[in-house]
């Protein structure tokens, strides 16, 4: 059962990162979009999805991460943050 719960609570997270670059797409910041650095970012994928056999981030990966403006993933963790409430789900307890 406990497996079940923390499988269910890594794939919910999982859809809100999702949910969440959708969103910080069309944030703007500084008169730019996030959206190029952004989508640049699933090239991650591979290694923050829940399950991944790689756990190590490759040069595309670290790359693709430096490229995104600091504010942009200020941002986007803000929003993250403020998702649950605003949709009337429980607050994600992260450990």
């Amino acid at each position: 059962m406990a497996a079940s719960c923390n499988s269910s609570k890594s794939f919910m997270m999982a859809v809100v990162m999702v949910a969440l670059v959708l969103v910080v797409a069309a944030t703007v910041v500084d008169g730019q979009s996030c959206n190029a650095q952004l989508s640049g970012l699933n090239v991650c994928g591979e290694f923050v999805v829940p399950g991944a056999d790689r756990t190590n981030p490759s040069a595309e990966c670290c790359n693709a991460l430096e490229a995104v403006p600091n504010e942009c993933l200020c941002n986007t963790f803000r929003i993250a943050s403020r998702l649950p409430s605003r949709c009337n789900i429980p607050t994600l307890s992260c450990s």
